[in-house]
């Protein structure tokens, strides 16, 4: 990652012999001799850290820094004067204008040591700025597929209760129904039976018959509708029971619009007349 620092001093020696320092640590460094050509820099090039002097005409270090802080916030700002001039500067370094304060004249290491440490100080600023941009994209990204999700879920839920609201009332118009009807598994286990089912063959409703073998349920001669695995929902076939009661069956083969395997015998115990 390149490094470019901005050297500010109306003084052209004193950027001279920092250029001389501080060039063989790799820096772009850039020159300017007044805050206000410092400004036109910046809007020129990015720049990493800046050094300025404090004693400038018409604008002072400090002026320009904290003018530098409001445009360019990223930037890490070091003014570069004498002691004397500490006690014009504290305020600025307190509002966070101003990162460092070195004095003039300076320790050469100790000068490179603190601009390689603006450096590093600026380096992680953008790096804690691009991770939290990656983490409040992410937050974003799964808010999102939280909220679809959710979507998701209520509209299953909103599906889930209206196909139990209609099993309800199918299993309620089943129960009203004057003919016994049956669900058989290809187990040969009875699915479902509804009330007139279980009173013609549940001991007058006292067996539920749900979960019971066909076989051990109802007469051989229903069972033999759909003993060969093939039923004709279109035809009705009179039976007489064992009590010699006559009932008109009909038998249909589940699976054409469900996944249902089995059939449905229908009985209808009311029956008088004839098969059609």
């Amino acid at each position: 990652m390149e490094r470019t620092l901005l050297l500010v001093d109306d003084e052209e020696n004193i950027t001279s012999a920092l250029v001389r320092l501080l060039r063989r640590d790799g820096y772009t460094i850039l020159r300017a001799n007044s805050g206000k050509a410092g400004l036109d820099m910046l809007a020129q090039h990015p720049v990493g850290v800046i050094i300025s002097d404090q004693r400038m005409p018409e604008m002072t270090g400090v002026e320009f820094l904290s003018r530098v802080k409001e445009l360019y916030p990223d930037t890490v700002r070091i003014v570069l004067s004498g002691y004397t001039e500490l006690n014009s500067v504290t305020d600025a370094i307190n509002r966070g204008a101003i990162y460092k304060f070195l004095t003039k004249p300076w320790e050469d290491e100790l000068l490179r040591a603190n601009v390689d440490e603006a450096f590093r100080y600026h380096e992680m600023k953008r790096e804690n700025a691009r991770l939290s941009a990656e983490l409040q994209q992410t937050n974003e990204e799964l808010r999102l597929i939280n909220q679809e999700l959710e979507q998701r879920v209520e509209k299953k839920t909103r599906e889930a209760m209206h196909k139990q609201d209609v099993l309800r009332i199918s299993q309620e118009i089943l129960e009203h129904l004057p003919m016994a009807i049956m669900g058989i598994g290809q187990d040969g286990i009875i699915a479902m039976a509804n009330q007139r089912a279980c009173q013609l063959f549940g001991a007058d409703g006292a067996r539920m018959l749900l979960g019971e073998d066909a076989r051990e349920a109802i007469p051989a001669a229903l069972l033999d509708l759909f003993s060969d695995g093939k039923c004709n929902a279109g035809q009705g076939k009179v039976l007489h029971l064992a009590n010699g009661k006559e009932v008109k069956c009909w038998c249909c083969s589940m699976g054409e619009i469900s996944q249902s395997r089995g059939v449905v015998l229908v009985i209808d115990a009311n029956n008088q007349g004839n098969a059609d």
